[in-house]
């Protein structure tokens, strides 16, 4: 009776199987042959399907591991035999198959890892190899932990429809062509709540990214409560309802490592400190004064943007309270990078003390202030074993910066935001690892005009886009410019060797809960793509055409997933591959 009520079920699971596979318009010829494809976002580095041949998935399938004392990898495996028996992908466009009704259904996926122990650390090993054959287990295997994380998404979206079918006669080697894939988010000038971070975490693990780069405090708000500094989020924060407890961190850390993504902290010092003068207004200089005072010029401001504040590097007091924070953020992060931010100087808002006034009438500069900052923070932050990030002004900037003596290579990461390529051959020829941010390709902020309330560049009657209506860093980054950019152009081979990867940045001046998702995805699957696995095909020739329709696939699985992610092109495109492209020059 067991064997009849199988042969049953499998009579009516190819039934509808059938039905679903016709329920599907293939549209013309072309749009059939380029449909023929299965998605994998990113695209994998190797990738071989050569039957087409697809299987049913059991109902029972399961997915087996030797290391499911590994916590992290408990909790992924769990999560993703969920996802691949409940997810029932509909494809915009359905793939062809060759499917038969001989091939067994898959029961199962082994999962080995050979170096179970090995931390989500900067360069930890995320390769993986899948087989999928047309009868049997499947199997992946990864050096680490982190690595079948990887390869455990890949085989999720090998899988569609309902009932549940599966490409097999697949074999996949993969790998990252860059280290460091991160997305960083300002949650200081508007607050996100926890679950918003832990969505965007996992959008981040579904496109095999690896960092979250927390930019928690600026001037606007310090929302992270410190054991040893609370009166910081108390009165720096906007609200009790929109602090981060250490609970919350624990969990978003948790949350991350349980999705191969780091948790990089980042307190900016010294500059974008305002919110702390709520708290210790003795050491910050310039707090909560007017940004641009009237009649003045633009070297003359006292902050970049509204919301003013330095912290004082000529106050003993500074460090008592800076060495505290670093301190708790070092342990509620146990990540081994700290962003220590040194971004934005503004020459204007330490003018404005009399103790840096009087440093500087005695034949003192800007920059040697910078210098006794640096030199009593930097120490104290490597001697809790981090390496230390900055932001590209500390040696960069026109104005106020510090010699590359005061910024040992072999501890310091620059991370870049300015000036596209050119400040990134900068950095690397100067020896330094470099983090790639450019603001002219990664910041997805830009193109939403900016958020004072009386920009005379909004008064213009004719249309143009004279300062691109009022946005710094406008235009609008699309996925295309995304996608295109190649952070290494323009290096040689040993100076590309020092590019560790790159960061799409949401500052959120104008952004927040209701537009998150929106914001940052599917643009930053782009980047997720073009840094795991390029953005050229075999032939040297960028891809972003065929990538088109496949991002298109991926945005969809994504809003199925839960991911507010925008759309890319009407539906009509997606259901017309290929037809919404242009061959022409323009």
């Amino acid at each position: 009776m067991q064997a009849m009520y199988c042969t049953n079920t499998m009579v009516l699971e190819m039934a509808l199987l059938i039905l679903y596979l016709l329920s599907f318009p293939m549209g013309n010829v072309e749009g059939a042959k380029r449909a023929s494809a299965i998605n994998v976002w990113p695209k994998p580095r190797n990738f071989s399907w050569p039957s087409q041949q697809a299987a049913l998935l059991s109902p029972d399938f399961t997915i087996t591991t030797s290391n499911a004392h590994h916590r992290h990898l408990f909790a992924a495996v769990n999560r993703y035999r969920r996802l691949i028996l409940t997810e029932h992908h509909r494809p915009l466009v359905n793939p062809v198959v060759n499917f038969s009704a001989k091939v067994p259904p898959l029961s199962s996926l082994a999962v080995t890892v050979f170096d179970p122990l090995a931390p989500l650390h900067h360069g930890v090993d995320e390769s993986y190899s899948l087989a999928i054959p047309t009868s049997g287990s499947a199997n992946l295997t990864a050096q680490t932990v982190w690595g079948a994380m990887r390869g455990l998404e890949t085989f999720s979206q090998l899988v569609w429809g309902k009932p549940s079918i599966v490409a097999v006669g697949v074999f996949v080697w993969d790998s990252p062509l860059f280290a460091h894939r991160g997305v960083m988010l300002d949650t200081s000038r508007n607050y996100y709540p926890v679950e918003d971070i832990l969505r965007t975490i996992s959008a981040m693990s579904m496109n095999k990214l690896n960092v979250f780069h927390w930019h928690i405090a600026d001037s606007q708000s310090f929302p992270l409560v410190l054991p040893s500094e609370p009166s910081l989020s108390e009165k720096g924060s906007y609200g009790s309802d929109m602090q981060y407890s250490p609970a919350d961190v624990s969990r978003i850390v948790e949350y991350g490592l349980d999705h191969g993504v780091r948790v990089l902290p980042e307190i900016d010092a010294p500059g974008h400190t305002g919110s702390w003068a709520l708290a210790y207004p003795e050491i910050v200089t310039c707090a909560n004064m007017f940004w641009w005072p009237a009649q003045s010029d633009w070297p003359d401001r006292l902050a970049s943007e509204p919301g003013t504040g330095h912290l004082n590097p000529l106050n003993p007091k500074t460090y008592e309270v800076l060495k505290n924070v670093i301190h708790d953020v070092t342990i509620l992060f146990p990540e081994p990078f700290y962003h220590a931010g040194a971004d934005e100087i503004v020459p204007g808002c330490w003018k404005t003390d009399p103790i840096i006034q009087s440093f500087l009438s005695k034949g003192g500069t800007l920059s040697q202030v910078l210098e006794i900052f640096v030199n009593s923070t930097l120490p104290y932050i490597l001697s809790l074993n981090k390496t230390v990030v900055y932001w590209e002004d500390v040696l960069l900037d026109d104005t106020v910066k510090v010699q590359s003596t005061d910024l040992p290579k072999e501890d310091v990461i620059l991370q870049t935001w300015n000036n596209g390529h050119d400040n990134t051959k900068l950095i690397v020829s100067s020896g330094y690892r470099v983090i790639v941010s450019s603001s002219d390709f990664y910041y997805l902020d830009c193109g939403h005009g900016d958020f004072t309330g009386n920009n005379s560049n909004y008064d213009n009657q004719t249309g143009s886009s004279t300062a691109n209506g009022g946005s710094w860093c406008g235009p609008f980054k699309t996925w295309q410019n995304i996608y295109n950019y190649d952070i290494t152009y323009g290096l040689t081979e040993q100076e590309a060797k020092l590019v560790l990867g790159g960061e799409v940045a949401l500052w959120s001046e104008q952004a927040d809960s209701t537009v998150l998702d929106a914001r940052i995805w599917p643009r930053t699957s782009a980047m997720a793509e073009s840094l795991w696995s390029g953005n050229r095909d075999s032939s040297g020739m960028k891809r972003y055409a065929e990538a088109t329709d496949r991002l298109n696939e991926w945005r969809g699985r994504m809003v199925s997933r839960g991911i507010g992610a925008e759309p890319i092109q009407p539906l009509w495109c997606v259901r017309n591959p290929g037809m919404c492209n242009t061959v022409h020059p323009i």
